[in-house]
């Protein structure tokens, strides 16, 4: 079945809705604690979904351990690096997801990749590598390698999603969400501080924020995402999120004023270059995405 307008334009949606929302969170922890944002964002998405979706009752022990994984360690590396990069730079690193993956896949699920998914990989990384040989990105290594390493926990989480197919998609974001919000919400109080105050002070860019990353950007944009995987098969609609990092760069460059050397929009290109390789060969790689690390 082809792709209908509609169709179409609920793809490019989900890639637009997800991308945007790394340049929104950048100007949000401008003056608001990465993690808190999450721990609030995910509160949000629970309390919107939850109602919809039945209770997993058989599988909340596992979503309650994958939440720990994909929401409060990856969200708090991912975000937490985010601080220190530019929201461009942070969207195409954090597409080392899908290489970590599929690394993952061979080497705990005994995956067998083809040469040219091998190839993909190689080309991810040399990618991230260009990037990282940027001066003012090499200075702020340890925020580049937070978000390096959250795109690997994000690929771990995945590898425990695959042993809960019976769980819905819907569902699964959704009960996620309701154990993601306190465990980041225990790691914003262990790694930050000056919650309180930061609440308080809290403008309507970081309420806004919440709000986006919590129900446009989780619960739409999934919902979205879902309802076209549905429809048509993944590799159909995968092509779509490579969309995501490049409306990431453009937001980040239009509204937060980044500014892209030659060097940065190569090592992005290869980047992209090299996921698309993994993306559009691979429809069971695209099926698990979220987004975000995102």
């Amino acid at each position: 079945m082809s792709l209908k307008p509609m169709d179409i334009a609920m793809g490019v949606a989900v890639a637009l809705t997800w991308g945007m929302g790394v340049v929104f969170a950048k100007a949000a922890i401008e003056h608001f604690p990465p993690i808190l944002l999450m721990s609030f964002r995910f509160a949000v998405t629970a309390l919107v979904m939850v109602w919809f979706v039945r209770p997993p009752l058989g599988d909340l022990a596992n979503i309650c351990a994958i939440a720990f994984v994909v929401a409060a360690i990856q969200y708090s590396l991912t975000f937490t690096g985010l601080t220190g990069v530019d929201a461009s730079v942070a969207a195409l690193v954090v597409q080392l997801e899908v290489p970590f993956l599929v690394l993952l896949g061979a080497l705990l699920l005994k995956e067998r990749p083809s040469l040219r998914k091998w190839l993909g990989i190689l080309l991810a990384f040399v990618g991230v590598a260009l990037i990282a040989g940027e001066p003012k990105v090499g200075s702020a290594w340890p925020c580049l390698l937070m978000v390096v390493g959250g795109a690997l926990v994000w690929a771990v989480g995945q590898i425990m999603v695959r042993r809960l197919r019976r769980v819905e998609g819907l569902a699964m974001t959704a009960w996620l969400a309701v154990f993601a919000a306190p465990q980041l919400l225990v790691m914003s109080l262990i790694f930050e501080d000056n919650q309180l105050a930061a609440v308080r002070e809290a403008d309507w860019i970081v309420w806004s924020t919440v709000l986006y990353l919590g129900i446009i950007m989780t619960a739409f944009g999934y919902g979205m995402w879902y309802t076209l995987v549905h429809r048509h098969p993944v590799s159909h609609v995968a092509p779509f999120l490579l969309l995501l990092p490049v409306f990431s760069v453009l937001g980040g460059v239009g509204l937060l004023g980044e500014q892209l050397t030659t060097r940065i929009l190569l090592g992005g290109a290869v980047v992209i270059g090299g996921v698309a390789f993994i993306l559009i060969e691979r429809p069971a790689v695209a099926a698990t995405l979220p987004g975000d690390g995102r």
